[in-house]
This record gives structure tokens, sequence and C-alpha cells, in this order.
């Protein structure tokens, strides 16, 4: 199945020149990318969150291979819903998914199931696509959609699959989780709950994560895959990481009573270039 651009023209550019083109200048001047394991990075419209997710993308190597985790902003009917054939289209071009690790993580993880459905019309996951192209034209996808109803086990079990089904598949793979952070209260509110969120993160630490959105209360829609990005990341080695950027909504409408947190972060191998 070729899964077409359900929110070309409305969360990016819908014309292949145009979107390359606003990429282009949301990436500012050019910098040396580095190796990364997995990367945090928000899902918005590119007017609000694109600069966030440039920055990522613009300071990390984009590997051949690239898993995206992202959550369900509606009901699926699986707990981890992955497209396993097929490809993904944006205006910048065709991204065929990587059958062969997709078809390893399914068998790693008894709560993947194939779910093609699950995919249609999510904007989560397909944000992340043309900033990947623009970076990597021939990097091939596997996209799993993450059920908000996922408990701490389930994902971790995810996690350790992913992390296991990669190191079999021995090809330079990085881990995406797509996710926005607090959404619709005060600058001086979201940047205190977004920072507890970024502190379990930056300390490698999933469960606390989990813990913490949930604790706290913090409108994070992307913990979830971010608790098994971190797992699968720590499972495949990382040593550490890095907040690469941090802004909120309200930097591009001057409204800061009510706005939506946008974090980008790395994580990597120390040593790893």
């Amino acid at each position: 199945m070729k899964r077409k651009a359900f929110v070309a023209g409305q969360f990016y550019p819908g014309d292949s020149e145009r979107l390359r083109r606003s990429i282009e200048e949301m990436s500012g001047s050019p910098v040396a990318p580095k190796k990364a394991l997995a990367v945090v990075s928000p899902h918005a419209g590119y007017v609000y969150s694109g600069p966030v997710a440039a920055a990522v993308f613009s300071s990390t190597v984009v590997p051949g291979t690239v898993v995206i985790l992202g959550p369900g902003h509606r009901e699926i009917g699986s707990i981890f819903a992955i497209q396993g054939r097929g490809s993904w289209l944006t205006p910048l071009g065709e991204s065929p998914i990587e059958a062969e690790l997709a078809s390893q993580i399914i068998k790693r993880c008894a709560f993947v199931e194939e779910d093609e459905q699950a995919h249609l019309g999510e904007h989560s996951l397909e944000v992340q696509l043309p900033f990947i192209q623009y970076y990597r034209k021939d990097a091939a996808i596997v996209p799993i959609c993450v059920s908000h109803v996922a408990a701490y086990g389930q994902l971790e079990a995810l996690g350790q699959g992913l992390a296991e089904a990669i190191c079999g598949f021995g090809k330079e793979t990085l881990i995406v989780a797509s996710t926005d952070m607090s959404h619709y209260i005060s600058q001086k509110a979201a940047e205190k709950k977004d920072m507890l969120a970024i502190r379990k993160i930056l300390d490698l630490d999933p469960a606390g994560l989990f813990e913490t959105v949930r604790e706290e209360g913090i409108s994070m829609c992307g913990y979830q895959p971010t608790t098994a990005a971190l797992v699968a990341a720590i499972g495949l080695g990382a040593s550490a990481a890095e907040l690469v950027r941090y802004q909120t909504s309200g930097e591009r409408t001057g409204d800061y009573d009510q706005v939506v947190g946008y974090a980008g972060i790395r994580v990597f191998s120390e040593g790893a270039t």
C-alpha cells in the first residue's frame, strides 16, 4: 500500500519546492551532524514546531533506515500498529517501508500488529517524514503508531523488541519519537512541567519519564512512544542525551497564556560521531 500524504498543505506545505525551501530556511546555517540512536522531535504544524524539528534533524546523521514511533490521536485497533509493507508519500517523494526490519519487530514484540488502517489520517508520524527525506532521500522507514492505552510494561516490551530487531537487522538505524510537550497552559507552567519530563529523557530514565508525566499531569501526547524509544536506545548502547532546542508556540503567536511546548532531543552513545 502507498500511504498518501494526508496532512500535506495543512501541517506543512503541500508543494515540493515550498516544502523544501521551508525546511532549508528552518534549518539555518549548516552544522556538522552527529550520530544518534534516537531523537525526540515535535509534530505540530511546521509554522509552530518546525524550527525545533529542523534543529534536531539538521544536527543528526540520518541513516538509511528510520523507525518512527508516534502517538495515535484517535482510537486505533492495536496497542502498537505497524505498517510492514508498501511506502509513504509526501511532496518530497516516496519512502519505502523496510519490510525485513518490520517483520523482525513483529516477531520480537507480541503487542505489535500489522495495521495499516491505524496510520490513515494520523499526522504524528507523517510530519517527521519530510525532514527525513530532506536529509536522507533514500531512507527506508518503519512506522509504528502507539495507542494511548499502552502500559509501561508493553512499552518496555516494544523498546526491547526494537533493540533486538535493530541489532539483528545489522544496519544503522535511527529511532524517531514523535511528541509535543505540554498543551494549552501558560508559558511559565509549560516550561516548568516540560523540563520535568525532559530531565527524565536526558537522564535516560524511561520509567521515570512515564511516571513523571502521569503523576505531574503533563499533557505530553507522545510520552509513550518516547518511553519505548528510550528503552530501545538504552538497549542499543545509549549513554547520553542532549536537549537540542526547546520552544513554545508562544514564540510564533505571541500568546503566552495558552502555549504548546516543543522539545528536540538527541540520544546517543558517547564516542560515536
